[in-house]
């Protein structure tokens, strides 16, 4: 059995149902005859993108295996590694690379020296006789700790070496770790001591599967949540203690808690510092648990840490709180009324944008139309939505109340523009009988709009909803003078025409009064097995601080 069948074979043996990428990659062919799914996208990154979402909507349990050739297809895979890496999203890459003799001979571009930057683990297969033993190692690596890629890079000399058969390979389990007991039992007491105390849930939740023990938590210290947009839709946010998501922009509920928290209580999260998500503010007492101790007092200066995986350590933390409180607080209903009182005001200030009938399209309005023909169509709970970098994603989160887990899939820590599409690609690869929708810009599309086209070719019906000011907006009070003589944040195009030509269904909307009827036909293409995009003509609405 020569190499890429002896892979496709563990790949099997992983569960794994399709491989993801762009060839020439001998892998591809080994795994359609071995009857895996084979996704060809146009772009690189697209298909790590893919592979990125698939690992999220599975809590990491299943992760997609992503391929690509040696030389330019490894180079134009790092920039989509890197948003992977930074954003913890798990897969198995297997880059083709250069033979051995050529690895480190300039200016042949070497995985296995490179990836290292945006991976927990990469490994060169150096004998072919031990490939067995790295593909268990790559999978091994993928599925414990740290959720991140792994990097396995097969030299072109080693395709055509045979593997010995019977393959000696058996899937690779995933561990749990728990926290320490007096860790658990610290941070407990510390939480029902506090007088406002604040929880904060990070992406680890999800692949904790934790979301249960998470309201639990909450309902037992009678504490409000907020999320990290990764982390968003852990926690309903039609729950009476939910402040909403934190991002660049956020409900103001969430700035007032946090402002006034006496103990924040980090739970699978980074509490990474980033000019595009929630500032933590100084003065709270932080209680920080997470899978990898790196995160502790990496920008947030912590007072207690708890090592372990989010699920483990709630259940710990909840049986210890248990035993420290007899029954309800009598603050709950005080807490609520206020969230809805701060978030109702602030709704309120927002009504101009969201309730907009002007023309061009209010984003804010759009993003509420949205919203509402899904839920009246599908139910929004049986949506799972993704933004993309910049605008949309800032002028989506904060208002987008999801209510069940795995239901958004929030990101912005490097924000690649275009990284929506391939998400939503790979949740309704996951998850086919969900609406999976992005949400992007005019910007957006032209980094990845091609692969829209993979959609329709690979019978993956998203429903796109692109939003469309003819301008990179945010850019523009800082390039006021370049686009006054140059027209450099200028951009043009006919997307819906884009669609149309690719075998999609696509639809220009410039009216706000059009806009249900036309995302209700973009929906019914996508349940007819049609991606669908959706253009809609909007204004260049460039504040998107939701609160300041």
């Amino acid at each position: 059995m020569r190499t890429a069948n002896a892979i496709a074979e563990m790949l099997k043996r992983e569960g794994v149902d399709f491989v993801v990428g762009y060839p020439v990659n001998p892998i591809f062919e080994a795994a359609a005859e071995a009857d895996i799914r084979t996704i060809i996208v146009r772009q690189e990154r697209t298909g790590i993108h893919i592979a990125d979402a698939f690992a999220r909507m599975n809590s990491g349990d299943r992760v997609a295996v992503y391929l690509t050739q040696n030389g330019p297809g490894s180079e134009n895979s790092f920039g989509g590694l890197a948003q992977a890496w930074s954003e913890s999203a798990p897969m198995v890459a297997i880059p083709g690379g250069y033979a051995r003799a050529q690895t480190n001979v300039a200016p042949n571009f070497s995985g296995l020296v490179n990836f290292q930057h945006v991976s927990k683990w990469t490994e060169q297969l150096t004998d072919a006789n031990d490939l067995a033993n790295a593909v268990r190692r790559a999978f091994t690596h993928a599925k414990n700790g740290r959720q991140r890629p792994v990097v396995l890079e097969i030299p072109g000399d080693l395709w055509g070496a045979e593997i010995e058969e019977p393959i000696n390979y058996t899937p690779t389990p995933a561990y749990r770790s728990g926290p320490d007991p007096a860790d658990a039992r610290k941070a407990a007491q510390t939480l029902v001591n506090a007088e406002r105390p604040v929880i904060y849930a990070g992406q680890g939740v999800h692949y904790a599967k934790a979301w249960d023990q998470l309201k639990e938590l909450a309902e037992l210290l009678e504490a409000p949540v907020t999320t990290s947009l990764q982390g968003k839709s852990a926690f309903p946010e039609t729950h009476p203690l939910s402040l909403g998501s934190g991002g660049r922009a956020f409900p103001k509920a969430v700035h007032e808690f946090l402002r006034d928290a006496d103990v924040v209580f980090g739970i699978g999260c980074s509490f990474a510092k980033t000019g595009f998500g929630l500032q933590m503010p100084k003065g709270p007492y932080y209680i920080h648990s997470t899978l990898d101790p790196e995160d502790f007092n990496n920008e947030v200066e912590i007072s207690e840490g708890v090592v372990g995986d989010a699920a483990l350590v709630l259940d710990a933390i909840i049986g210890e709180v248990r035993e420290l409180i007899s029954g309800p607080r009598g603050r709950a209903d005080a807490i609520a009324a206020k969230i809805a009182e701060v978030n109702g005001g602030w709704r309120k200030d927002w009504a101009h944008k969201t309730d907009s009938n002007d023309t061009p399209v209010n984003p804010y309005r759009a993003l509420r139309d949205l919203h509402a023909t899904l839920d009246e169509t599908v139910g929004i709970d049986n949506v799972v939505a993704t933004h993309d970098a910049g605008s949309p994603r800032d002028q989506m989160s904060p208002f987008w109340n999801s209510t069940t887990p795995l239901s958004y899939i929030g990101w912005g820590k490097t924000t690649q523009l275009g990284t929506g599409l391939g998400y939503a690609m790979g949740a309704k690869v996951s998850d086919p009988e969900k609406t999976c929708l992005n949400v992007w810009g005019d910007a957006a599309i032209g980094m990845t709009g091609m692969d829209f086209e993979t959609a329709v070719r690979e019978n993956i019906p998203i429903l796109s909803v692109l939003l469309n000011n003819f301008s990179m907006a945010i850019e523009l009070p800082i390039m006021k003078t370049a686009t006054e003589k140059y027209r450099a944040t200028d951009i043009s195009g006919h997307y819906a025409d884009m669609a149309k030509a690719f075998g999609g269904y696509g639809e220009r909307v410039e009216s706000p009064a059009d806009l249900k009827e036309a995302f209700k036909r973009g929906i019914r293409a996508t349940e007819d097995g049609q991606p669908a995009l959706i253009e809609v003509i909007t204004s260049k609405e460039i504040d998107y601080s939701v609160f300041r």
